[in-house]
């Protein structure tokens, strides 16, 4: 009887059979998920209300999504108030504010599981009324979150006014609520979201996001509040913050005038200034005033634009009496760089001596900020120097350990040519240098002397080697697929 003897297996047998095998897993995995996801709809409401009550507000509202058992949970309240808001004051005792009452004492209630509310306040008889949603849930980590979105339908308000949070001692009707997420508020919305803040004592954290008329945002918070955001408020032009245990401030906007007084702590702070300048005249004084009071920030995410004003009238980091000693990771973005704005990051790395991180992004979906002529300057004009010159003047960086460009469609660019020269040689600790093209192609940076490029340059086919400005060492930029990227 003949033997039959088993073929040699083949790289396409095992390319096959990793491929029956993968399509086999996913089909498991999407069969599983699927049979997971129908037991927890079949669950007894009960049991799906205790789930989203352990979960944060945001995420908890994304289960209406899931399913109709699921969806049910978040069938609104439809709440119907007939009082004219115009009339509507925390002081009288009128109609209206008894009715405002009446909904701030059903927001405050406090719920084993999150609900959702549909408001309608009757304006004057002549106009539509003004609408706004309420969410408000378990926080996931201790706490109660509110949300409260104001909208109305039809036309617009446009109508300025101010917002102050200075809760009133001895009233705490909303001692759960941790965190306020507040959007849309305007004119007509104000009276009540003053009644509400007058009552959250004990607040940790509050966003104001899209508030249309909004001109300026009084902060007074106690010890609680440790994280504040504001976000595309287009008519602001002043913020004052006071809170002595703040620790996170985001802004994202035209650049307002921000005054910061006692926030002694704060460790994370945002300028998000894509939308340009808000004010009609660019003060030096105001915006140095700012950094100086957060110059014991331990992260700082910037806008590019902001730095290169500030040098193009004259200001001169290295002459300021304040450093950012305590910075350790710096994000720096804008539309483009280009040597003006080159140059003023390398002055403002010379006031922070012990940064261990910085990312640099260039984004192309962002508007350019373009820099006026500056008729009068703060001290003298010192920009823009020669490449050579502003090497010189930047000091060592011996913490800095991590660089990230991200942006850059082309590595030969003359720009990020310059500044991987500028970071190479004065990152005397560096671990990483990575470059990211648009496209999100990752390359590792390498500096190569001349006497190795031989040596260096057949060892990988998917090495790129540049030389250096000063043609005294090369580049060598190396893909890279496990990189981070900066979002």
């Amino acid at each position: 009887m003949k033997r039959l003897q088993p073929s040699t297996p083949t790289s396409s047998h095992f390319s096959n059979l990793f491929s029956y095998y993968s399509k086999l897993l996913n089909t498991t995995e999407s069969m599983e998920e699927e049979r997971i996801e129908t037991t927890m709809s079949n669950l007894p409401p009960e049991i799906l209300r205790q789930i989203v009550s352990l979960i944060p507000l945001k995420e908890a509202v994304r289960t209406s999504t899931l399913s109709t058992s699921w969806k049910t949970l978040w069938t609104p309240f439809q709440v119907e108030f007939d009082s004219d808001p115009n009339q509507i004051t925390s002081h009288t005792d009128d109609e209206a504010s008894k009715k405002i009452n009446q909904i701030v004492g059903l927001l405050s209630k406090s719920c084993s599981s999150p609900e959702l509310w549909r408001f309608s306040l009757q304006m004057e008889k002549t106009q539509k009324p003004l609408f706004f949603s309420a969410a408000k849930g378990g926080g996931g980590g201790g706490g109660e979150e509110l949300h409260l979105d104001f909208f109305e339908k039809g036309k617009t308000i446009q109508s300025n006014f101010n917002l102050v949070y200075d809760p009133t001692p001895g009233i705490s009707n909303f001692s759960s609520i941790k965190t306020l997420h507040l959007v849309s508020v305007n004119i007509i919305a104000n009276n009540l979201v003053s009644t509400l803040f007058s009552s959250c004592r004990f607040l940790e954290s509050l966003k104001l996001e899209k508030c249309s008329g909004i001109q300026s945002i009084d902060i007074k918070a106690s010890d609680s509040l440790n994280s504040f955001e504001v976000v595309g408020c287009e008519e602001v032009e002043s913020i004052a913050i006071s809170a002595p245990n703040l620790k996170s401030l985001w802004y994202r906007g035209a650049l307002p005038l921000i005054q910061i007084n006692g926030c002694l702590n704060l460790v994370d702070v945002v300028l998000d200034l894509r939308e340009g300048f808000g004010r009609s005249e660019f003060d030096c004084e105001d915006v140095l005033n700012l950094l100086s009071s957060l110059k014991d920030v331990e992260i700082l995410k910037i806008s590019g634009w902001l730095l290169e004003w500030l040098c193009a009238a004259g200001v001169i980091f290295e002459r300021l009496q304040f450093r950012f000693n305590k910075l350790k990771e710096l994000s720096w973005f804008d539309a483009s760089m280009n040597q003006t704005k080159r140059d003023s990051l390398a002055c403002f790395l010379h006031i922070s001596p012990h940064l261990e991180k910085l990312f640099i992004k260039t984004d192309q979906n962002l508007s350019s900020i373009t820099c006026p002529y500056f008729h009068q300057f703060w001290h003298e004009p010192h920009l823009w120097m020669d490449y050579e010159t502003v090497t010189s003047n930047v000091c060592q960086l011996q913490h800095l350990k991590l660089i990230q460009l991200e942006g850059f469609a082309n590595e030969e660019d003359d720009q990020l040519m310059m500044l991987m020269d500028l970071l190479l040689r004065k990152s005397i600790a560096l671990k990483s240098m990575t470059v990211i093209s648009p496209e999100k192609q990752s390359r590792r940076v390498m500096k190569i002397p001349k006497s190795q490029l031989n040596h260096t340059s057949a060892c990988s086919p998917k090495r790129l080697v540049l030389c250096s400005p000063y043609e005294d060492y090369f580049f060598g930029l190396i893909e890279d697929e496990n990189s981070f990227h900066w979002s």
